[in-house]
């Protein structure tokens, strides 16, 4: 079996881009390929098939290989609660909340849980393409190593080097992090991919040959940057949007400081029909159509942020002219009267009070719900599909009027006037027809459908594309098939 890792300079060089690439590309070829990523910090996530929680951008890597995803392939994932702590999720479930110091010691423990995965993968898959986190010339982070270097050289796998150059100083990238590694680990660095190149090819040629006799290592292909791609995030939240020909529903949503699983809301920004904003903190808060409050890993915390910003005064201006509240799996709960986490699930122990815009009440219980399913929509019994990771649970007559019937199980709540809605089911707007008919729910009567399933479809195989067309395909694919080691 083979593994060849893909490792960059920076946080968002572009490995998961890369890995999804390759992964597509090999699965095209019909090789029995699976995506991997040892650790990953994120709070976008996804339900596996085997119910369990792994990073969004996995999963999406799992789609580039044809496969659902499955808790083997991101062993280890970290979603902050502060700046300090995170939840930890050991193979798919949580094991507990540590602050980074603590977390920092008990890497020895985790690299058990990570190499018993690989080597799962690798008894079902010919091929994995693995995937670093951040850089692996973190210094200070290098002892106990899980993540980087620490995993190929247990292994025993090699690795390509990713530097983004739209970023600037990508020599300096390139260099400098193979400078910082261990010898073993310079030797296991078999060559260099550069990403997001922009202008003529034959102005870099010079620097490309000074990389190479430098480092005495190829530069397997030079990227070009890919317009308008927009695919699953792992993590960071891209602010813009593309102007539409027709916006006809302008929807805002606070940027929370624990914002879960913006990715909610990629199919709305590439809606024809659909305006969406990001609001950030300070940042005055526009009329608009829709209120989305999304997910939350701190819902207590990110409540009392959404008051001291002033969105519960403008969530109440913005009902009384007639506008429309969505409230999705943290936002559902903060739409209740109380928000109740006696046992500091996420966080402090606290109860606090919700935006008290349905009658309901939240209780954070341990045992997170964890679960991909499928159901109708109550108002016109259009089928929806979705997913489930949440800790609280909710009670109160607002769920006496759900949003839908998830296999004969009420699911959300709909206000009397149909301004308020709330659920917890992320991925509500990937399929076309549950897209239009919540879209209409919330005030666009006349949508078009939007398949955004597709979509990630043709945006994986135009990164497949692009690859084989800007890299040496079959100098990767030799590296893969030699499973070559530093002695090599």
């Amino acid at each position: 079996m083979a593994t060849l890792m893909i490792q960059g300079t920076t946080s968002d060089a572009g490995k998961s881009t890369v890995v999804a690439a390759l992964c597509r590309a090999l699965a095209r070829c019909g090789v029995s390929v699976a995506p991997f990523k040892p650790q990953n910090m994120a709070l976008n996530s996804a339900v596996t098939e085997d119910g369990g929680e792994i990073g969004r951008s996995t999963a999406l890597q799992a789609q580039a290989c044809y496969l659902a995803p499955h808790s083997d392939m991101n062993p280890v994932l970290l979603k902050p609660e502060t700046d300090r702590g995170a939840q930890v999720i050991l193979r798919g479930k949580v094991h507990g909340h540590m602050d980074a110091l603590d977390y920092h010691a008990y890497k020895r423990t985790a690299k058990e849980s990570v190499m018993a995965a690989w080597q799962a993968l690798e008894n079902r898959f010919d091929v994995i393409i693995a995937e670093g986190a951040g850089s692996p010339a973190e210094i200070n982070l290098r002892e106990g190593d899980i993540a980087n270097m620490g995993f190929a050289e247990a292994a025993d796998c090699p690795v390509i080097l990713v530097g983004d150059i739209d970023r600037g100083g990508v020599f300096a990238q390139l260099v400098g992090t193979l400078a910082l590694l261990s010898e073993s680990e310079q030797a296991r660095t078999k060559g260099f991919i550069i990403n997001r190149f922009r202008g003529d090819i034959a102005l870099l040629k010079p620097g490309l040959e000074w990389l190479e006799e430098r480092t005495g290592k190829p530069v397997f292909g030079t990227l070009p940057y890919l317009q308008g791609l927009v695919l699953d995030a792992e993590d960071s939240i891209g602010l813009t949007h593309a102007e539409k020909a027709s916006q006809t529903l302008n929807v805002i949503v606070p940027a929370l400081p624990r914002i879960s699983n913006h990715t909610d809301f990629d199919p709305l920004r590439l809606h024809p029909q659909v305006s969406l904003t990001f609001v950030g903190p300070g940042q005055p808060i526009p009329a608009a159509d829709v209120v989305i409050l999304p997910g939350s890993k701190s819902t207590a915390s990110d409540l009392a942020w959404l008051k001291q910003q002033g969105w519960d005064n403008a969530i109440q201006r913005h009902l009384r002219y007639g506008g429309k509240v969505l409230g999705i799996c943290g936002g559902f709960q903060m739409l209740g009267e109380w928000v109740d986490d006696p046992d500091g699930l996420e966080g402090k122990p606290v109860k606090v009070a919700g935006l008290g815009l349905l009658p309901l009440t939240t209780r954070m219980v341990a045992g997170k719900q964890l679960r991909n399913v499928r159901g109708v929509t109550v108002a016109e019994g259009v089928t929806v599909t979705g997913y489930e990771i949440h800790n609280g649970v909710s009670e109160g007559q607002a769920l006496n009027a759900p949003l839908f019937d998830i296999e004969g199980r009420p699911e959300g709540a709909v206000s009397e006037d149909g301004q308020i809605i709330g659920t917890y089911l992320h991925g509500l707007f990937d399929h076309p027809e549950a897209c239009q008919a919540l879209l209409k729910q919330l005030g666009l009567v006349n949508g078009e459908q939007s398949d955004y399933q597709a979509h990630r479809e043709r945006e994986l195989d135009r990164l497949a594309d692009m690859l084989e067309a800007h890299i040496d395909i079959e100098a990767v694919i030799a590296l893969i098939d030699a499973g070559a080691s530093p002695s090599q």
